[in-house]
């Protein structure tokens, strides 16, 4: 499939953000993905992957060297790159909290400081990935759970702000959904479980849907957001995934 769209996705080696780099490029998109791990012998041909860390400002600078060297130009921004720190907030350090920030939040309006002129150009959109603990949290994560709240402020305020360049810009937040942060997260123990399998299970349950999700279901998700096409009206949103699970309340 033919495309002349492109598209950065931060984050690209994870669950989610590997979902979006295969989806994207399936559907003709070239890809310039950005981890701090390498990605592997998988990433598309016709796009570009940058190792690199997004939590230090002058590697953002040298992304986006690299990324106008590849091409001029932007359609989508996917701000998904994060890192949890799951522990009691009066255990966190200063050093975890900023370390969080930096990579879930301060990236985030970084890249879109640097994205802004190659996403103007096209009138681009921007997907941030939150979570549903930006709305609904649990213990032992207000760190993250506090980032990814910024993150839906910084979505408003950015839609707001760049709308008269016709760049939009959404968030999503997912709920339970199967990747290497999840499974690390429940490392917590707050679900219960004698092995990962049986923690997933017992997660899986706490959902309407009975499951826990799958990083291409997301993919499908940041896809029609980040497609002019598909979601044209849509600016300043958030939009949950997450297996109904907030829509439950939490006493039944």
């Amino acid at each position: 499939m033919a495309s002349n769209k492109t598209i950065l996705i931060t984050g690209a080696g994870g669950g989610i953000g590997r979902g979006c780099v295969h989806h994207f490029s399936e559907k003709g998109w070239r890809v310039i993905g950005v981890d701090r791990f390498d990605f592997g012998d998988d990433f598309p041909k016709n796009g570009h992957f940058i190792k690199a860390d997004i939590s230090h400002p002058d590697s953002v600078e040298q992304i986006f060297q690299e990324a106008r060297d590849f091409h001029p130009a932007l359609d989508a921004l996917v701000n998904n790159a994060a890192v949890q720190v799951a522990k009691p907030l009066i255990e966190t350090t200063v050093e975890e909290w900023d370390s969080v920030m930096a990579s879930n939040l301060r990236s985030v309006f970084l890249f879109v400081k640097l994205a802004y002129p190659l996403l103007k150009a096209n009138g681009g959109a921007i997907v941030n990935v939150s979570s549903v603990h930006a709305i609904q949290t649990s213990a032992n994560i207000a760190a993250y759970a506090a980032s990814k709240g910024g993150l839906l402020a910084l979505t408003r305020a950015m839609a707001i702000e760049l709308a008269p360049d016709n760049i939009r810009v959404n968030a999503i937040l997912p709920g339970a959904v199967d990747t290497p942060m999840l499974r690390a997260g429940l490392g917590r123990g707050h679900l219960g479980g004698s092995d990962m399998q049986e923690r997933l299970d017992n997660l899986a349950r706490k959902t309407v849907n009975g499951r826990v999700g799958t990083p291409e279901e997301i993919a499908h998700a940041i896809y029609f957001l980040a497609d002019n096409e598909q979601s044209s009206f849509m600016t300043g949103q958030a939009l949950v995934i997450d297996g109904g699970a907030t829509a439950r309340l939490s006493t039944e």
